[in-house]
């Protein structure tokens, strides 16, 4: 009997340490995945986190390469500029013009126009756009400007208008383009800008 109470006794001990190590273990599953859980919340805040910088680097980036193209554009213009009345007296014979205007900005129909320059003579105006990068496709909506401006400008109605595209360097495509519309190409010479087809825009005969 005494043999037997003191074998159930040790099962007893055996069944408490049993079930004391049981729930360690499940204490410590418990805390493992309270720290997975935690781990996996700031993971995520983290992801969150690197997103919202990642989003904000690029609009940044987005502003810079803006901010250098519209600088890019005006360098462009402003080393332009100071040529057109010298093109304006080769190719018009224009040596006194009325106006020579930069940046030009007149508001027609509920719209506004811009131009980056005018020469305005006694029997014509030369009118300047000046791109970073010219392309073809900027000659077909120059000569859309073109087009309206004796509407926007109706004080020059009736003179001859002369349109000249301009840009560092132009691909001998995009002069080939404008010279068979009728628009001058300017791009730096060895010196300064010339003029790349003054044929275009010069009176036949």
């Amino acid at each position: 009997m005494a043999m037997a109470t003191a074998a159930s006794k040790h099962e007893v001990d055996e069944l408490r340490e049993l079930l004391t190590e049981l729930s360690r273990q499940s204490l410590r599953s418990e805390l493992s995945i309270s720290r997975l859980s935690q781990e996996m919340r700031d993971f995520k805040d983290e992801m969150a986190a690197f997103k919202d910088e990642t989003v904000r680097d690029r609009q940044r980036m987005n502003k810079q390469w803006g901010d250098l193209a519209n600088r890019l554009g005006t360098l462009v213009e402003d080393i332009v500029a100071p040529n057109l009345p010298r093109v304006a007296a080769e190719l018009l014979g224009c040596t006194e013009p009325s106006l020579f205007a930069l940046r030009v900005v007149r508001h027609w129909q509920g719209e506004t126009r811009e131009y980056d320059a005018l020469v305005v003579c006694e029997d014509a105006v030369l009118i300047n756009e000046t791109k970073s990068k010219l392309q073809a496709a900027h000659v077909d909506a120059f000569i859309a400007k073109l087009a309206e401006l004796p509407l926007v400008f109706p004080e020059y109605a009736g003179r001859r208008l002369v349109g000249v595209l301009a840009s560092l360097a132009v691909d001998k495509g995009v002069v080939a383009v404008a010279t068979r519309h009728g628009v001058a190409i300017m791009a730096m010479g060895e010196d300064t800008m010339q003029v790349l087809n003054p044929e275009a825009v010069r009176p036949a005969g």
